[in-house]
């Protein structure tokens, strides 16, 4: 699936106005095409993490190519209801909330994961055996390129320690527990397919502990690439293997189990654009700064763990490559990318992020009183306005004047 095109962005910048967050739905439908054609065959099911980016329409999109919903809060579990997925296809695994939350989304009829023996303590008590449940558990596996998106190492808040199973199991029987699923994910950015496998070795030796398993639950964070020369994970690759790890380890009970996925990036990130414009070009002894219409206020990625975007001057893509530091409008260090090299930029030019469906809005916020951008969505290649962009009375929305 071809990128959009300049001349595509430099119109939506132009009808929409910048900044603004611009989404390509065939490119989202290819990414899923790609698990789904790789692991054809294969008892295989996928939750795509909204997390990444909960727009309603994201959502209606995701569900009408045929990927289910996995999600983080309560509030997710809500938006997917609301966006049309039936409860069965939507995926809650919890962290560190309380109790109460994990009684709404069972009412609500969702798969549930536990992360902590508190929460699958009280659940037990609780429900017993009338409502299956998963167990996340933290295999004690450092992966991913970045320690602050790497969640299953043996620091990790995330999930309940491989090696206090029996305390789990003393749970289970205590309260006569239904065990569904068994759940880990390692982190973010698995560009390494046996980090896979090892996670699913750390399960082969529990397995026959649970006697109602149905189902192994993989996690996400496959990679993307950000560079011209990255590549992704090798779905095809991983597809194989895991494919030979389930047929070398058959499960004891002689049912077969099903394997969850919970990909999210991978969905949106490459389906995601963020078009900004230069302000103001400072030159300095030390560098050229190009100051956009933005700041990490809408972008934090890479101020917050020094992620990547490539960017483009759609504007002048002809012209003479420059260095430039591109910074935001914030009031604080605000840089996007230092040493860039770009063609020529000039103020009023169009600057684009790529790679910017995924955390990218989700993570935007009001700071310095700013208004968050508009979204777009470009489906059968007709831009849809899918947010609109904040004005003056969203800042004062729930504030609440008593002087």
């Amino acid at each position: 699936m071809p990128q959009l095109s300049n001349s595509q962005l430099t119109q939506i910048a132009t009808q929409f106005g910048t900044p603004v967050y611009v989404y390509h739905a065939e490119k989202i439908r290819d990414q899923y095409q790609k698990l789904t054609t790789a692991f054809a065959g294969q008892n295989v099911q996928f939750f795509y993490a909204c997390k990444a980016l909960t727009n309603i329409n994201i959502l209606k999109y995701v569900k009408s190519i045929g990927a289910n919903a996995d999600c983080s809060s309560i509030n997710e579990v809500k938006m997917a209801l609301l966006a049309g997925f039936e409860p069965n296809k939507v995926l809650y695994t919890s962290n560190g909330i309380a109790f109460a939350e994990i009684e709404e989304a069972q009412s609500l009829g969702v798969h549930i994961n536990i992360d902590s023996l508190s929460n699958l303590e009280k659940f037990g008590q609780k429900y017993g055996h009338s409502y299956p449940v998963g167990i996340r558990l933290r295999p004690n596996i450092m992966a991913g390129g970045n320690l602050k998106i790497s969640t299953g190492h043996d620091k990790s808040k995330f999930g309940i320690p491989a090696d206090q199973i029996n305390q789990v199991l003393s749970l289970i029987e205590q309260d006569n527990l239904h065990i569904q699923t068994l759940h880990i994910h390692t982190g973010s950015e698995i560009k390494d397919v046996d980090v896979f496998v090892k996670g699913i070795e750390v399960l082969f030796d529990i397995i026959p502990l649970f006697k109602e398993l149905e189902v192994i639950d993989l996690g996400g964070g496959f990679k993307v690439p950000y560079k011209k020369n990255d590549h992704e994970t090798d779905i095809a690759l991983l597809a194989q293997k895991v494919g030979e790890a389930f047929a070398n380890h058959p499960n004891p009970s002689g049912k077969p189990l099903q394997v969850w996925f919970e990909p999210g990036k991978f969905f949106v990130s490459e389906a995601g654009y963020f078009i900004t414009q230069v302000n103001v070009l400072k030159q300095t002894e030390a560098t050229t700064f190009a100051g956009v219409n933005s700041g990490f206020n809408h972008l934090i990625r890479p101020m917050f763990y020094e992620s990547y975007h490539q960017i483009d001057n759609i504007s002048n893509p002809g012209g003479e490559e420059k260095h430039y530091t591109v910074t935001g409008n914030i009031c604080e260090t605000d840089t996007f990318a230092w040493d860039r090299q770009l063609p020529e930029v000039n103020e009023g030019d169009y600057l684009v992020f790529r790679n910017a469906g995924a955390y990218g809005f989700e993570m935007s916020s009001n700071y310095n009183s700013r208004f968050k951008p508009a979204e777009v969505l470009v489906l059968g290649g007709e831009p849809l306005l899918i947010r609109k962009r904040d004005v003056f009375e969203d800042l004062l929305k729930n504030q609440v004047e008593v002087l």
